[in-house]
């Protein structure tokens, strides 16, 4: 048996925004040095710094506290300066300011004690009907991917914030959403060499941690999810790159792993594989399963010291060049919310001879009220957004729908008004949209509606403050919209 407890090898997830006694008791008691913080952990800015002061007193000097702040609709923490997606920050191409963005995100959480983001995805978005990725990948394009990304994490790892970069191999080319079922990519190793696994391997010797898919790639390993599979884990990544970074799962709660492998098998598979750390979410019995899945694997030799021991070194070196403390600069925060804002302006697209209409025209804005959210993503814009974006027009009608998918475009008068077509959700219309004939379509989430609506389409990739100040300015005709498209939705 290794001399370190396995707990170490865990990272889970707490109840609220407070460390209560019973899961400070619990973290101690389990030797856990490792919190995913989400959504509903965080209050503001006074309760998150009392929040990470107490879980790194219990955590101990070696705490890997990580977020997802990738940017876009993925951000946990509200509060901070808003980056934007990286969808944005590839139409606009610019590496400094990706670079820029990635630092200031940094700052933003080393402000609070946080030293591990979940951030930038190396996903390759080639496929526009994925559910999951869409404007949270830089490009289709993995040299674009590769570039941009590098760029971010640079900004990111000088600052002090360790990134992980995600979802290994690839989860770009998905057509399900691996939180609700397995998604499979059949593709030859060259296929993947050559688009999905590009950026992984361009920037293994600089990330510091990466997450995995849970994604069957048939053609690699036919019976286990990338977060499981030796071949893809132990084969390509550590054996054919030489990775010795940190690999952690992605949650193990997620259906495509959990309803097929269970906690327990899933855990340990995980460390067989070659990943370092497993993120077992859910309620401390839960937790515990896995724990205890992995005391186990380790006393009944069916995973070695060697094994732990490796993993535990690896978690020690990122937490040792990264460690959790609270940097705050208060300069910084004002010049980070407005660089964030010509970030989010920078990327804005116009398609197909998009124009703002005059202050004066008569419109007809037809958008959908609230979006729930998917718990992946923040929940979307509401529809009091999306009005508050034409205060300057003398003659603008609010037409509110539930459910903007549904929309008959033969009820939409056509009596001279200007029809703008506001979108506020993050799924794909559909093929009613294929019907509709808006004089002016706004996409403020998911870009590739685009390819559903017919005529002229402005993309926000996005709606972060910045996103719709930046949208609300090129409506009053104060700004150009100078950002490019990825090819394919051009």
């Amino acid at each position: 048996m290794s001399n370190f407890d396995p707990g170490r090898l865990v990272m889970v997830d707490i109840p609220g925004k407070t460390l209560d006694a019973e899961t400070a008791a619990f973290l101690r008691a389990q030797k856990i040095r490792s919190i995913c913080l989400f959504r509903k952990n965080i209050g503001t800015e006074d309760e998150v710094r009392a929040l990470m002061r107490d879980l790194i007193d219990v955590l101990g000097r070696e705490a890997l506290i990580g977020i997802d702040q990738e940017g876009g609709a993925v951000v946990r923490v509200t509060f901070l300066p808003q980056p934007p997606s990286a969808m944005a920050l590839g139409a606009s191409g610019d590496a400094e300011r990706a670079e820029a963005v990635g630092a200031a995100v940094a700052r933003g959480l080393k402000s609070l004690g946080i030293n591990w983001n979940f951030a930038p995805v190396l996903d390759v978005n080639n496929n526009p009907a994925n559910p999951v990725i869409g404007e949270r990948s830089f490009s289709n394009d993995p040299v674009e991917v590769s570039r941009l990304a590098a760029a971010w994490m640079r900004g990111s790892l000088r600052e002090g914030v360790a990134c992980c970069v995600k979802h290994f191999p690839g989860h770009g080319d998905t057509h399900v959403d691996s939180h609700h079922a397995l998604p499979t990519v059949d593709k030859t190793r060259a296929e993947l060499n050559a688009l999905e696994l590009a950026p992984f391997k361009a920037l293994a010797g600089q990330a510091p941690a990466m997450m995995t898919a849970h994604i069957v790639y048939p053609q690699i390993d036919p019976d286990r999810p990338a977060t499981l599979s030796p071949e893809l884990i132990g084969g390509i990544l550590r054996r054919d790159w030489g990775y010795d970074g940190v690999v952690i799962t992605d949650a193990l709660m997620m259906k495509a792993v959990a309803e097929r492998f269970g906690y327990a098998r899933s855990a340990v598979m995980a460390i067989e594989a070659g990943a370092d750390m497993v993120l077992a979410q859910g309620s401390l019995d839960e937790q515990l399963v896995a724990i205890n899945a992995l005391r186990d694997a380790f006393a009944d030799g069916r995973l070695t010291p060697q094994q732990g021991e490796t993993a535990n070194r690896r978690l020690d070196a990122l937490a040792a060049a990264y460690p959790a403390r609270f940097v705050d600069d208060a300069a910084a925060r004002a010049a980070d919310h407005a660089l964030m804002g010509q970030a989010w302006a920078a990327g804005l697209t116009a398609l197909r001879g998009a124009k703002p209409p005059a202050l004066n025209a008569p419109m007809r804005v037809i958008v959908q009220g609230d979006v729930p959210t998917d718990m992946v993503s923040e929940a979307g814009p509401t529809g009091r957004q999306a009005v508050a974006l034409f205060e300057a027009f003398t003659d603008a009608q609010i037409q509110m729908v539930d459910d903007i998918a549904k929309l008959d475009w033969t009820t939409v008068p056509q009596d001279g008004r200007v029809n703008v077509l506001v979108s506020t959700r993050r799924a794909r219309y559909g093929l009613a949209a294929s019907e509709w004939r808006p004089d002016l379509h706004l996409s403020l989430w998911n870009p590739y509606q685009a390819l559903d609506v017919h005529g002229p389409t402005v993309l926000t990739w996005g709606f972060a403050p910045g996103a719709l100040a930046g949208l609300k300015a090129w409506l009053e005709g104060l700004s150009e919209a100078t950002g490019r498209a990825p090819q394919g939705l051009q």
